[in-house]
C-alpha cells in the first residue's frame, strides 16, 4: 500500500557527543558556529572574554576540588617539615632512658603511658639566686598521659610528693630527676605506681617560647600571677605580671607561667595551685592547636614543635602520639591528691599519698 502523500516526512535526529577534550561551558560541537582546534578541542565562541571562559569553567565542583587539594597540600607540607625537624632539630634523652622504658605499640593504635617532665634547670647565664645551672635539675612538673587505642587519661603528680628513691631514702619525687635524670624519674615513678611507662617527653625550655610564638600565642584564663624568673627584670631575668582574668600570652610569658614556683600575688598558693596553672596552660595550647589560626600557621608550628621537646620517640612516633591526643579530646587531669604531710630529714616539708588513694588513682588512669 502506497504511503499517504499528505503525511509529513519522517526524519531521524542525531545529537553529536561532546569531544573527549571538550570542557563544560565550551561551544557545542553541533553548533554550526563552533570552531574546532587542531587538537580536537572545541574553541570558545567568538567574542567570549577570558574572564567569562574562566567563570564558566569554575564550577562549584572544581572549586571544591581545588580547595581540598590546597588543604591536603598544606597538611602534607607540614608533615614533611615536622619529620625533617624531628630528624635534625629534636634532642634525644640520655642513653640510659631506653633501658628504663617498657615496650609498647604505635601510639595511635595502642595504649601508651607517656611521662611528661619539665626540669627546673636554668640556663648557664641565669642570675637567679640558687638556680641550678648544671646537671639534670629537679623536675618542676610531672604528668602521666595515657593515650592511643581509644584511651585518654592524665594523672598529675605534685613535685613535693614523697617517695622512696633507691640509695637516697625518702625524698620528694622531683629529686629523682636531679639524681639520675629522666631514667631515674621513670624507674622511681613506675615502681611507686606499679604501671609501665612506654615513652618520655621532656619540655626543652630553651626552645619552648619559639613554639608558643609559632602558634601565635595562647589564650590563658586564670587567677592573678606575679613571679620573678631568674631574679626578675632587675637581675637580668623575667618578671611576669598577670591579673585575674583572660590574657593572650606570648612565648616568654607562657614559659614564665610554666616555670613559676612562687606566686607573689598569692603567697599562700601551694604545689597543687601551681599544677592548676600548668594544666590551664597545657589546655590553652591544645585549644590553640585546633583553631583556624593554628591551621594557617601549621607549617611553622610543625617545624618548631620537635625542638621544644626532648624525647625517645622518633618523628613518626611523635606524630602518632599527637594524632592520638587529638582524637582522644581533652580528658580531665586528675591530680594525685596528697592525704598527709611529712617532715624530711633535711627539714623540708613533703606530701604523702596513702596506698589506697594511690591505687584508686592508678586504676582510674589505666581505665581511661
Amino acid at each position: 500500500m502506497a504511503p499517504d502523500r499528505d503525511d509529513p516526512p519522517q526524519y531521524t535526529r542525531y545529537r553529536a557527543r561532546r569531544l573527549p577534550l571538550q570542557r563544560s561551558g565550551d561551544a557545542d560541537v553541533s553548533d554550526p558556529r563552533a570552531r574546532v582546534g587542531t587538537d580536537g578541542r572545541v574553541l570558545p565562541r567568538p567574542g567570549t572574554s577570558r574572564r567569562e571562559q574562566w567563570r564558566r569553567r569554575a564550577t562549584r565542583k572544581n572549586v571544591a576540588l581545588a580547595f581540598v587539594a590546597l588543604i591536603a597540600g598544606w597538611i602534607a607540607l607540614s608533615l614533611v617539615l615536622f619529620l625533617i625537624s624531628s630528624h635534625f632539630e629534636r634532642t634525644s634523652p640520655p642513653g640510659d632512658v631506653a633501658a628504663a622504658l617498657d615496650p609498647a605499640g604505635y601510639p595511635l593504635t595502642s595504649a601508651n603511658n607517656i611521662l611528661l617532665l619539665g626540669s627546673d634547670r636554668r640556663q648557664k647565664n641565669s642570675r637567679e639566686p640558687g638556680a641550678e645551672k648544671t646537671g639534670f635539675g629537679r623536675s618542676d612538673s610531672i604528668m602521666l598521659i595515657r593515650t592511643g587505642g581509644g584511651h585518654a587519661a592524665r594523672l598529675s603528680i605534685p613535685r613535693d610528693t614523697v617517695v622512696e628513691i633507691p640509695g637516697h631514702g625518702l625524698q620528694k619525687v622531683n629529686a629523682a630527676h636531679a639524681y639520675g635524670g629522666p631514667a631515674e624519674s621513670i624507674d622511681v615513678i613506675k615502681r611507686w605506681l606499679g604501671i609501665p611507662i612506654n615513652h618520655v617527653v621532656e619540655v626543652n625550655f630553651e626552645n619552648f617560647p619559639q613554639l608558643i610564638d609559632a602558634m601565635g600565642g595562647v589564650t590563658y584564663k586564670g587567677g592573678c600571677v606575679v613571679s620573678r624568673l631568674d631574679g626578675g627584670f632587675s637581675r637580668g631575668g623575667y618578671t611576669l605580671r598577670l591579673s585575674r582574668g583572660t590574657h593572650h600570652l606570648n612565648g616568654k610569658q607562657a614559659l614564665a607561667l610554666a616555670r613559676t614556683r612562687e606566686n607573689l600575688c598569692a603567697p599562700s598558693e601551694n604545689d597543687l595551685q601551681r599544677e592548676e596553672h600548668q594544666q590551664a596552660l597545657f589546655n590553652a595550647m591544645k585549644s590553640r592547636l585546633v583553631s583556624f589560626g593554628a591551621f594557617v600557621r601549621l607549617p611553622l608550628i610543625a617545624w618548631n614543635t620537635p625542638p621544644a621537646v626532648i624525647s625517645d620517640m622518633s618523628g613518626t612516633t611523635l606524630l602518632g602520639m599527637f594524632a592520638a591526643l587529638g582524637i582522644g579530646g581533652t580528658p580531665p587531669t586528675h591530680v594525685l591528691t596528697p592525704t598527709g604531710a611529712v617532715t624530711l630529714p633535711d627539714g623540708e616539708q613533703g606530701l604523702t599519698v596513702s596506698e589506697s588513694a594511690r591505687r584508686a588513682a592508678v586504676a582510674r588512669f589505666m581505665k581511661g
